[in-house]
């Protein structure tokens, strides 16, 4: 399999600016099929601006960003189409004027009750969006996208608002997700202190820019996503072995 084959996104000299102000800046830029990206970087960074673009929600001002080997394509008003296999989840919810519950029904999320156990997280059912907090929409969020079995899940400001326990709980969700059905995913967050631990490649933004880009604690997506080569190795090995099996 080519590199070419296995890019899912790839960005070519791509800029978004507001009122003439440059907020992004990229190079070139690669991201592969079932790998897990953290994107690092403060406020005002662009994060938050990338992952809109690479969502589908934004429209870059120049370059390319090809998804698929492809450019997202556009209705006769010039809005990018709903991509229904990219989901993205940020700090907002749109529909505000219903309950937690009737969301949660709509998206036919199962066994909600494991996700909204204790007391608090109880009460989280009977509201409505527009009632929640930051953490508890941030929560709802996440019960929702490792819920979801999207080719591509893109998560914004990550872990912001749990504990430990929750951030391990989610964390431990995504893998899997990435594990089982190789869902590639990106997850921004202002540092990398819970990034590290879960995502394969991690890139810092600065002002824009890309700063750096490093690898993380999480396990290479080859092993996720080349199993069956794994077992071609075993075989040849045992071809090549000088030991005589047992009749």
């Amino acid at each position: 399999m080519n590199q070419q084959s296995t890019l899912i996104y790839e960005l070519k000299g791509l800029k978004k600016s507001y009122n003439k102000q440059t907020v992004l800046n990229i190079g070139r830029l690669q991201f592969h099929r079932g790998t897990i990206y953290g994107v690092i970087g403060p406020i005002g960074s662009g994060k938050s601006t990338l992952l809109n673009i690479m969502a589908g929600l934004e429209k870059e001002t120049h370059g390319t960003l090809k998804y698929d080997m492809n450019q997202f394509e556009t209705n006769w008003l010039g809005n990018i189409k709903s991509i229904p296999e990219i989901q993205y989840y940020n700090s907002d919810i749109v529909n505000k004027n219903i309950k937690v519950s009737s969301l949660l029904n709509s998206n036919n999320i199962k066994n909600v009750s494991q996700y909204f156990k204790n007391g608090s997280l109880k009460l989280i059912l009977e509201k409505n969006i527009r009632d929640l907090s930051k953490g508890e929409v941030a929560y709802l969020n996440m019960v929702m996208a490792i819920n979801s079995d999207p080719r591509v899940l893109l998560i914004d400001d990550y872990a912001l608002n749990f504990d430990k326990n929750m951030e391990l709980d989610f964390r431990k969700k995504l893998i899997g997700m990435n594990k089982e059905l190789g869902t590639t995913i990106l997850l921004s967050a202002p540092n990398d202190q819970c990034l590290k631990l879960i995502a394969s490649v991690m890139i810092y933004l600065d002002n824009g820019h890309i700063s750096k880009i490093r690898s993380g604690a999480g396990k290479s997506p080859r092993q996720y996503t080349k199993r069956p080569v794994q077992k071609k190795n075993v075989v040849k090995k045992r071809f090549n072995s000088k030991q005589k099996p047992n009749r």
